[in-house]
């Protein structure tokens, strides 16, 4: 009897840990979960250390960053680089797309790291996965009115779950999942920056 109640907690353990990894891959240590949102940037405060950012449906998010803040500029604008502190590299960004990770604590969010998608325009569709190619790196999503898009995942994509950011080279994304999708258009592609689970 002790050696089932043994394995059973052992096993429950196991699985708990596993779930964690799979799904926190981009987590910090500790409790903070962290999450993402896609924006475009209104003010940058070097003063206040804040970044104020607009969402397509135009709710305005606030976050505090620091010098550990970590700013990466998307391969279509850096090369992928990973750049100075957020007062250096965010000066005069005002306008251009990112993609806020954060944590939260009551009402205050604090930036752990900014993607810079740039100025170009980045689009949002709302739907859900009818099918998902990890060969071809591509995610076909089917809206409410029933049309189908198939969108190419940018290899630093990110994708905010329930338990929080994972990388999109994940994929984590699957057949049935509701999602809103942020993507770009190049050369007639749909490239998908960032997904949003709903």
């Amino acid at each position: 009897m002790k050696f089932k109640l043994v394995l059973h907690a052992t096993l429950a353990i196991l699985c708990a840990a596993s779930l964690a990894a799979a799904s926190g891959e981009d987590q910090p240590k500790g409790d903070d979960v962290v999450h993402a949102v896609s924006g475009t940037v209104k003010k940058i405060d070097s003063g206040a250390k804040t970044v104020a950012i607009e969402t397509s449906d135009g709710g305005e998010h606030i976050f505090k960053y620091s010098d550990t803040t970590v700013v990466h500029a998307s391969k279509d604008v850096a090369h992928g680089a990973k750049t100075g502190s957020v007062d250096t590299y965010m000066a005069g960004k005002e306008g251009t797309h990112v993609v806020v990770h954060y944590t939260e604590k009551g009402a205050a969010k604090t930036a752990t790291g900014i993607d810079d998608l740039g100025r170009e325009t980045v689009k949002e569709s709302k739907g859900t996965v009818t099918h998902v190619d990890k060969t071809a790196r591509t995610v076909t999503v089917k809206t409410g009115d029933g049309v189908e898009d198939t969108y190419h995942v940018a290899k630093d994509a990110t994708v905010d779950t329930e338990h929080g950011v994972v990388k999109g080279t994940t994929w984590t994304i699957k057949e049935g999942d509701k999602v809103t999708v942020h993507y770009s258009e190049k050369a007639g592609k749909k490239v998908v920056h960032f997904v949003k689970w709903l």
